[in-house]
């Protein structure tokens, strides 16, 4: 399935498939941050501002880039299997772009809510914050299941 990319495809997947663990690392990361975060808001003892620095390190350095990355080249392999020119037999791809669409904004919530911790302004409780945390393994496992399998 060379396609446009020609040569290029089967590194520009590989790396695509490199990113797409650098980001699903972080997004596992991140939501347990905000947990540990959470918790030393109700506690005395000053760790919360180290949570903010670490949140925000992981962030900037690992999560927002790699999905940046993510995304660009899941595009350009995207348009490789002709999702841009009507392409037959693609619904695998559709559906898969959906979830990448609420992992993507399952990522923004997450930013959001560190920003929330970080103004000392919790909104879930500890269990319920838990609970959305497996929101990325639920989701990644779908979307691993349709790439590979592309069972439509």
């Amino acid at each position: 399935m060379a396609g446009m990319l020609g040569n290029a495809y089967l590194w520009v997947k590989a790396a695509h498939l490199i990113f797409v663990i650098f980001w699903m690392a972080g997004l596992f990361m991140l939501p347990r941050y905000l947990v540990y975060h959470q918790e030393a808001l109700a506690g005395a003892g000053g760790d919360a501002a180290l949570w903010v620095e670490r949140e925000h390190k992981i962030r900037t350095i690992i999560l927002t880039p790699a999905m940046i990355v993510v995304w660009v080249l899941g595009l350009l392999l995207a348009a490789n299997a002709g999702l841009f020119s009507g392409g037959a037999g693609l619904g695998w791809l559709h559906l898969k772009l959906l979830l990448v669409v609420i992992l993507t904004g399952y990522h923004g919530w997450a930013v959001g809510y560190a920003r929330k911790l970080k103004a000392g302004k919790p909104t879930l409780t500890g269990r319920r914050l838990r609970m959305i945390n497996e929101v990325p393994a639920v989701l990644v496992t779908f979307i691993v299941i349709l790439a590979i399998v592309q069972p439509f």
